[in-house]
């Protein structure tokens, strides 16, 4: 499926995978043209091994709690369904794709366990990285320089934490995410709430105006345009807004 991604987070027992920690908990939901669908993918799971008391206290899922969950390998096929062929996002993408090749190697699914054979990833801490080099790039903190409310993260979760990485993400690359007829009404505390009726601050154009004229773009026009939105795919990791628009209505038609 076109401009189909998948944002996951997972959470472990503790780290590095070469010390046999394993996932406990996967969670991803899914965008679609850069929308968000409300699939998404979410299970605790049975590791096998007792959880660090260290990464307990990060995620707070006790091994008390995982007994009788579901191990790696009963959920394996439709995990994998829900993943393949879709570009990942994930944050530390490292970390994740290594457990997640681990516990398909485990199950002796060699095929599985490169997952970038069967999926994109575009890891949003790179991302991060490039784009504001020398500052905190943690979720939390890119939370706070985007205007992202994770007000309800005491405690890292899988799901959770990949339904804020997508706002993050949707915010970092430009994509709008919400549309409000607010414009520039204020009720005098700079929120834009609280201007009774909003539409009234539309200013109309009068029917009797005379028309503009229309400016045609020129092929230099064209070839820049063209190469902007090859500039913006390059610093996002992912096409323009735009181009993702073009080619939704040449499918579409």
């Amino acid at each position: 499926m076109a401009n189909r991604s998948v944002v996951l987070d997972t959470e472990t027992t503790g780290m590095p995978v070469t010390d046999g920690h394993r996932i406990i908990e996967i969670g991803c939901v899914e965008l679609i043209g850069r929308r968000l669908t409300g699939r998404h993918f979410h299970v605790y799971l049975q590791p096998d091994r007792e959880s660090d008391e260290g990464a307990i206290g990060v995620h707070g899922i006790t091994n008390e709690f995982l007994v009788g969950k579901p191990r790696f390998a009963e959920v394996a096929d439709e995990f994998f369904e829900f993943i393949q062929g879709a570009q990942l996002i994930i944050h530390n993408a490292a970390f994740d794709v290594g457990f997640i090749n681990n516990e398909f190697a485990l199950m002796g699914q060699h095929d599985r366990a490169d997952i970038t054979r069967h999926c994109t990833i575009l890891d949003t801490l790179m991302m991060a990285r490039e784009r504001h080099p020398g500052q905190r790039n943690s979720l939390d903190a890119l939370c706070k320089r985007y205007g992202v409310d994770n007000s309800g993260r005491e405690l890292h979760g899988a799901l959770l934490d990949s339904e804020i990485l997508a706002d993050v993400y949707l915010t970092m690359t430009g994509g709008q995410t919400s549309l409000s007829l607010a414009g520039n009404a204020s009720d005098g505390n700079g929120t834009g709430e609280g201007s009774g009726n909003q539409a009234s601050e539309i200013r109309r154009l009068p029917t009797d105006r005379t028309p503009g004229r229309i400016l045609r773009a020129s092929e230099n026009d064209l070839a820049e345009h063209a190469a902007r939105l090859e500039a913006i795919a390059k610093s996002a990791g992912a096409p323009a807004l735009w181009t993702q628009l073009v080619e939704s209505q040449a499918a579409a038609n």
